[in-house]
């Protein structure tokens, strides 16, 4: 089980990209992208196994057992995740499958997007100034599953990421409710390390009327999202519509 990292092939770990090419079947996810499948020799079997909001084209219930199908059949099998396979990327499920079936299972680590959005945008998700504590959480509920509660996470010394946040105007107003100041600064960044990459810093108040930047994306609030470097270098997303309340800048 390996993650593949944000999408640039250069932020693959040694182990990773030593377990892609020795791999004899590879597995990935719909977010893995087409630099680091290049990666993968021509001689193994490639299946794409992702699955992308409202369009699924395979389910995790028949994911599992063919893994473990071509495990029995002898194969190395690289199960490819974007990120890191155990945040965000259902590894527990598929370990448990696989544990199940007495499959030995390795889990290689890969880089997660909260950390290479910071990096491209040069903060510190934690800051002793300004933020001691970091929430990662994933707007993607399970099916049956409740929506966050906002109200337990309206602390100005949090550094909140949250993956897959879908439709980033009701987390700003779920967050402005909860009691989190509309001019928290906050970053909205798509296609993370790839040259496709926009970023957008802005308010909470201003990202309620914010246009949704193409999947997949990524939104970091907290006050150290106020020092995020902006590089004339950095793909621009159009800006949104002046609001009374808030101040934008393109990153």
């Amino acid at each position: 089980m390996v993650g593949a990292g944000p999408g640039d092939p250069e932020l693959l770990t040694l182990k990773a990209l030593n377990r892609l090419r020795s791999g004899d079947v590879v597995l990935h996810d719909a977010l893995v992208s087409a630099e680091v499948l290049a990666l993968v020799p021509l001689s193994a079997r490639v299946l794409n196994v992702g699955k992308r909001c409202g369009r699924k084209c395979i389910t995790q219930q028949e994911i599992n057992p063919l893994l473990v199908s071509f495990a029995a059949e002898g194969k190395l099998v690289v199960r490819l995740k974007s990120g890191d396979p155990l945040l965000f990327g259902r590894g527990g499920e598929e370990i448990d499958a696989l544990r199940q079936a007495d499959v030995d299972v390795e889990i290689v680590p890969g880089i997660t997007a909260a950390v290479a959005a910071a990096s491209a945008a040069e903060i510190s998700l934690t800051d002793r100034r300004y933020a001691d504590r970091l929430l990662l959480l994933s707007a993607h509920r399970a099916p049956g599953k409740a929506e966050p509660d906002w109200r337990g996470l309206s602390d100005s010394r949090t550094t909140i990421v949250v993956y897959m946040p879908g439709d980033h105007k009701n987390i700003a107003k779920g967050l402005i409710r909860s009691g989190l100041n509309g001019q928290a600064p906050c970053m909205l960044i798509s296609k993370i390390s790839l040259p496709e990459q926009q970023s957008f810093k802005t308010t909470l108040e201003a990202l309620r009327h914010m246009p949704l930047l193409p999947a997949p994306s990524l939104l970091i609030v907290g006050e150290t999202v106020a020092t995020a470097r902006l590089t004339e270098h950095q793909p621009v997303y159009r800006q949104p519509p002046q609001t009374k309340t808030g101040t934008e800048n393109r990153l």
